[in-house]
């Protein structure tokens, strides 16, 4: 699995404000989307293209083409969603799939509660959303759904990661080809609840607020 974390002084800058606890939900929205239009560059490095025949003003030309079959972006649900337009900027023309999954918070195991995805994903690069890669169950379950479906490429896409998800995705993709992982920073550690340290808190609950 290749790994890759941002190296840039303006994404060290959005991070520090997003830790911010006093950092309202307006403004932490627009910085994650901001944030992953960032990462979205650096993980789309290999995204396929095929040459396309254009005529300018001037002259006729050969560029390139984001090829088919086009790639699928999966936002996990809900916090997946704060990304998704970050994303979908850079890359309009995708498609955009939805998988629900979430972590039981006492036996910490992961629960499959939605999807809207192909049946068939062969050939298909797809690009999974994830704000916080934390114990690594949610991505890895994730990855398992989507290679079943026969996803020839998969990349995540993450704001935050501890040492411990990494370690423990990299052993839950043991054996699987073309993962990559694309976070804009690496914190600490886990502590005992399994949130990430320093991390930023519950990112959905700071994107979206809390439903009483």
């Amino acid at each position: 699995m290749r790994i890759k974390v941002l190296d840039h002084p303006l994404v060290d800058h959005k991070i520090t404000v997003l830790r911010d606890k006093n950092t309202p939900s307006p403004t932490f929205r627009q910085l994650v989307d901001e944030l992953v239009t960032l990462l979205a560059y650096e993980a789309t490095r290999e995204i396929r293209v095929e040459p396309r025949e254009v005529e300018t003003p001037v002259a006729t030309t050969v560029g390139s083409h984001i090829a088919n079959p086009r790639p699928l972006i999966v936002p996990i649900l809900r916090a997946g969603l704060g990304m998704l337009e970050g994303m979908t900027r850079l890359i309009p023309t995708a498609e955009v799939g939805f998988l629900g999954m979430a972590r039981n918070e006492e036996t910490l195991d992961i629960v499959t509660y939605a999807e809207r995805l192909p049946e068939d994903l062969t050939g298909r690069q797809v690009y999974v959303l994830d704000p916080m890669l934390a114990t690594g169950g949610t991505l890895i379950e994730a990855i398992k759904f989507l290679r079943a479906r026969g996803a020839e490429q998969i990349t995540c896409v993450c704001v935050l990661g501890a040492p411990e998800g990494i370690e423990a995705l990299e052993k839950g993709v043991d054996g699987l080809e073309n993962i990559d992982l694309f976070l804009a920073a690496q914190d600490e550690r886990l502590n005992e609840k399994s949130y990430i340290v320093p991390g930023l808190g519950d990112a959905g609950d700071r994107l979206y607020g809390v439903a009483e």
